[in-house]
C-alpha cells in the first residue's frame, strides 16, 4: 500500500510561484525550485529501480592527429575497461623512465595538459590501446580471439611495454618483438625563425602505424623478417599505413572533418591520405612521410619496400573511395556514417586476408584474392569484387579477368632470390633483431666445427689446406672421418 507523503504547511511557501501561458521549462533556477515544490505537493510515484553498474572506463585526452594539424587539435575519448596508473591495463603498459606515472583524477579519468611529458604518456597510450580494440572487434565479430603479442603464451601473458621518449634525439619510432616494446624518438626541427623539438609520439599517424607492426606481428611472425620477399615486407609496412587510416575513419569526429574537408570526395586533399603530417614538414615534404592517394604500380618499385608498401596501400585507398561512393545516399544517410560504416568493414576484410595469406613468403596477390573471396563470402554487391579486382590490376597486383576466375594470377612478383631494401623504411623495418641472418650465421658456425673436427682427426700435425680453408668459409668442408 502506498503511503501518503505528509508536507508541513509552513515548509511550503504561500503561493507556488506562477508561470505563464505558454511556458518554455528551462533548466534554470526558479524552474528547478517550481518542480520541486510541485514535487512535494504530489503523491509519490512508483519507485524507481537501482540504476545499473556504471561501465568501467576512464576518459583521456589525446591529439585527434598531431600538433602541426591545427584545425583539428585535441579530442576526449572514452576507453572502456579497467584502466590503473601509469596509464596501463592487461595488454599494454606505459612506463617510460623519468616520465612519473599519470594518476587518474578524481572522476577516473587521464586528463592532463597537453604538451607535457604526462600527455604524451596517455595520449600514446590512447592510440595503441584504441589501435588493438580496433583489430580484436574484428576477430571477435567473426568468432576469433584476442590479438596476441607476439610473445604470448599459455604461459606468458606479458603486456606491450609504452615508451613515448624511448629514443632521445632520434628521428625515429620502432615496434620491438624482443624489447616487447613500442619506443618513440623526439629530434629538434631548426629553422630560420626558431628550434622546436617534435616528438614522434605525438603523431597519431605514428603511433598507430608501429602499433600495426605489432599487431601484424603477433599474427604472422615469419613476415617481418628481412630474408621473406620484399612483396611480404611492403605488407607489413603497408599494413602500419592502413592501420592509421582505418583508426582515423574508427573515430567520428574525424570522419566528420573528412567529409568537410574533402566535400565527400576522398580523392581530395585530406589529412587521411596524408601521414605524419608534422615529421612530413620537418623533413621538408607537403604531404607528411608519405601519400596513401598515389599511383604507385609494383614495375615502378623495384625492391624498395618503402615504395612497395606505397602500392598496396594506394589500392586499398582506392577502393575505399570507390565503396564510399558506391554506398552514398545523401538523401538516406549522412556521408560521415556512411564513411565510417564502410571503414569498418574495408578494415576488418583486410584484417581477415592478410591472416588468410600464407604464414611464409606471401605476396600482394595471395591477399588480393583472399580479400575477393571474403567479400563474396560475406554477401556482399558484385560491385565490391569488381572494385577489388580493378584496383589491384591498375596497380599490377594482379592480371584482371572479364569473366572473374576463381584466382586471379600475379601481375609483377618477386624475382627468385630478390632481396629486400629497406633503407627508406620506419625504425621497425630497419630494426636489427630482424635481419634473419641466423641461417648465414649457423652456417659459418658449422663449418667451423667441421674444419675443427678434421684439424683434430689429423693429430694437428699437419694444417689444413688453402682448399680446405676456401670450402669452410663457403660453408661446405670436408666430411670429418
Amino acid at each position: 500500500m502506498e503511503q501518503k507523503v505528509i508536507v508541513p504547511v509552513a515548509a511550503l511557501p504561500a503561493r507556488a510561484p506562477t508561470l505563464p501561458v505558454g511556458f518554455v521549462p528551462t533548466p534554470s533556477a526558479a524552474y528547478r525550485m517550481h518542480r520541486k515544490i510541485v514535487g512535494l505537493a504530489q503523491q509519490p510515484g512508483r519507485p524507481r529501480p537501482k540504476a545499473a553498474t556504471p561501465p568501467s572506463g576512464a576518459r583521456v585526452l589525446m591529439w585527434k592527429q598531431d600538433p602541426s594539424v591545427t584545425e583539428m587539435g585535441t579530442r576526449k575519448a572514452f576507453l572502456p575497461g579497467v584502466l590503473l596508473e601509469g596509464p596501463r591495463d592487461a595488454r599494454i603498459a606505459s612506463g617510460q623512465p623519468g616520465i612519473a606515472p599519470v594518476a587518474p583524477n578524481a572522476f577516473g579519468d587521464f586528463i592532463v595538459p597537453p604538451d607535457t611529458d604526462q600527455f604524451d604518456a596517455v595520449h600514446t597510450f590512447a592510440v595503441v590501446r584504441q589501435t588493438l580494440t580496433m583489430f580484436q572487434r574484428v576477430l571477435a565479430a567473426h568468432d576469433g580471439g584476442p590479438v596476441p603479442w607476439a610473445w604470448n603464451s599459455g604461459s606468458n601473458t606479458d603486456p606491450l611495454q609504452v615508451y613515448p621518449h624511448g629514443l632521445p634525439n632520434v628521428m625515429n619510432a620502432y615496434y620491438s618483438r624482443n624489447e616487447r616494446a613500442l619506443k618513440f624518438g623526439d629530434f629538434v626541427q631548426t629553422n630560420e625563425a626558431a628550434a622546436a623539438r617534435i616528438h614522434t609520439c605525438r603523431s597519431f599517424d605514428i603511433v598507430a602505424h608501429e602499433t600495426g607492426h605489432a599487431v601484424l606481428d603477433g599474427l604472422k611472425p615469419r613476415w617481418i623478417l628481412s630474408s621473406a620477399p620484399p612483396q611480404t615486407g611492403g605488407l607489413h609496412e603497408a599494413f602500419g599505413d592502413l592501420t592509421a587510416i582505418f583508426l582515423a575513419l574508427a573515430q567520428m569526429d574525424q570522419v566528420e572533418a573528412i567529409i568537410a574537408q574533402t566535400r565527400a570526395d576522398l580523392h581530395d586533399k585530406t589529412f587521411l591520405a596524408d601521414m605524419a603530417e608534422q615529421f612530413g614538414l620537418a623533413l621538408g615534404r607537403p604531404n607528411g612521410l608519405r601519400n596513401a592517394d598515389n599511383d604507385l604500380t609494383l614495375s615502378q618499385t623495384g625492391t624498395e619496400v618503402h615504395a612497395i608498401s606505397q602500392v598496396f596501400t594506394g589500392a586499398v585507398y582506392d577502393i575505399l573511395a570507390d565503396i564510399f561512393a558506391f554506398e552514398r545516399r545523401p538523401g538516406l544517410e549522412d556521408d560521415a556514417a556512411v564513411l565510417h560504416r564502410v571503414g569498418a568493414y574495408l578494415c576488418g576484410l583486410t584484417l581477415r586476408a592478410l591472416i588468410a595469406a600464407p604464414e611464409r613468403n606471401a605476396t600482394y596477390a595471395d591477399v588480393a584474392n583472399a580479400m575477393l573471396k571474403l567479400a563474396q563470402a560475406d554477401g556482399r554487391p558484385a560491385d565490391y569484387a569488381g572494385f577489388i579486382r580493378n584496383r589491384f590490376t591498375l596497380r599490377e597486383v594482379v592480371l584482371g579477368a572479364q569473366d572473374a576466375p576463381a584466382e586471379l594470377a600475379a601481375a609483377v612478383v618477386d624475382a627468385p632470390g630478390a632481396v629486400q631494401d629497406r633503407r627508406a623504411c620506419c625504425g621497425t623495418m630497419n630494426h636489427p633483431e630482424y635481419r634473419d641472418h641466423a641461417d648465414l650465421l649457423e652456417q659459418e658456425r658449422q663449418a667451423l666445427a667441421r674444419w675443427c673436427h678434421g684439424y683434430l682427426a689429423r693429430g694437428a700435425l699437419e694444417p689444413a689446406s688453402s682448399e680446405e680453408l676456401a670450402a669452410a668459409d663457403y660453408g661446405v668442408g670436408r666430411e670429418a672421418p
